[in-house]
């Protein structure tokens, strides 16, 4: 059996068979400070209750998959030092050597699945690194995406990847990449990555149908759904592509690879946004929480009818 600990209000929300979204943690160890980070989680959290759902903050804390992370953990996690970022190659160190670890999209996955639950909420996932033809630097998300069932609610793919080869890897995996309300897909903290979305569905129960056809029709993996930042909060394209490439260049030039580049990309575009990529980023995660509650309410309906 996988070492799983749910919360109180999570044990109780499976008792009642209540709708849950799923959230990471990386975005909590290694996208914001403290209290900054804190704030944002509990703000997120909030934002899915008030939706009519159920949060379950996802990471890995005393040896345990925690489903649902009570105020302490959430403030512990918050303030821990050295903690690993996990994806799927490093979930079960981690777990056996009892380090406390932050969940990726691809882990998170993971361990929602393990816990029964369908949806999960997030930024933006990964993908394929610009320059990927040389360094073959690919995100496990997006293989993640093809095998594990769950809907992925995000602002798209990261706006520091290269978007049209990330499209076309979850093309070819057979992932299903929905934009949501428009045709355009949605790049981070823009809302058009001018490039158009394979599918569109314009309401939750579409897309909580959608996930329930795949299941019947034994298909594996989940489904993408790409959520625009609303309007009010995006940082347009144009205005973000010489930051991005200011941003590569000198991670290139600092020998910056592997799991650091997202990490130091994200963190040189706040100072060169002056914090505006912060707030996007705040905005745009409130948002997919927000319809990441609304997907699952129209999931769990039938075993609340």
């Amino acid at each position: 059996m996988p070492p799983l600990s749910f919360s109180p209000e999570i044990e109780a929300a499976r008792r009642d068979r209540l709708p849950i979204v799923a959230l990471e943690s990386t975005i909590i160890t290694h996208g914001m400070p403290w209290p900054q980070n804190y704030d944002m989680a509990r703000q997120v959290e909030a934002d899915i209750r008030a939706a009519g759902a159920v949060p379950a903050t996802i990471a890995v804390m005393g040896g345990s998959i925690q489903i649902g992370l009570t105020d302490v953990h959430l403030r512990d996690l918050a303030q821990a030092r050295d903690v690993m970022k996990l994806s799927r190659a490093d979930l079960a160190v981690a777990l056996a050597t009892g380090r406390i670890g932050a969940t990726t999209v691809a882990a998170t996955m993971i361990c929602a699945a393990l816990a029964g639950i369908e949806v999960f909420a997030t930024g933006g996932i990964g993908g394929v690194h610009r320059g990927a033809e040389t360094s073959f630097d690919i995100s496990a998300d997006l293989q993640e995406l093809a095998q594990t069932p769950v809907t992925v609610v995000a602002a798209g793919a990261k706006a520091i990847l290269d978007l049209p080869k990330t499209l076309e890897v979850l093309e070819t995996y057979g992932v299903p990449v929905i934009a949501f309300g428009q045709d355009a897909l949605p790049a981070f903290w823009s809302r058009d990555s001018g490039l158009t979305a394979p599918l569109r569905l314009d309401h939750a129960h579409d897309i909580a149908a959608s996930h329930r056809m795949r299941r019947a029709l034994g298909l594996p993996g989940g489904q993408l759904v790409a959520n625009p930042i609303p309007q009010a909060d995006e940082i347009p394209a144009a205005t973000l592509a010489p930051l991005i490439a200011q941003a590569i260049a000198e991670a290139e030039a600092q020998g910056i690879a592997a799991k650091s580049v997202t990490p130091f990309l994200l963190a040189r575009i706040f100072e060169l946004t002056e914090g505006a990529s912060l707030d996007a980023n705040l905005a745009l995660v409130r948002n997919n929480a927000r319809l990441g509650a609304e997907i699952a309410i129209a999931l769990a309906r039938p075993a609340l009818a």
